[in-house]
């Protein structure tokens, strides 16, 4: 499962947390594996499975 880096940028954004959504911008790469960021997201108080893209063919 991968979440597109866009959808957490316009969470943050919709939240008024632009430096966040900055940082998340610069440092995450385009598509975001929940996985591996487990820390990342219980930081930002994002749940990746309000995030999750349709999956791709």
């Amino acid at each position: 499962m991968r979440i597109a880096r866009h959808r957490i940028v316009s969470l943050l954004r919709e939240r008024g947390q632009q430096v966040r959504a900055d940082w998340v911008e610069r440092e995450l790469p385009e598509r975001v594996n929940p996985e591996e960021h487990v820390g990342l997201f219980a930081t930002l108080r994002v749940d990746p499975a309000d995030l999750v893209d349709a999956p791709s063919p």
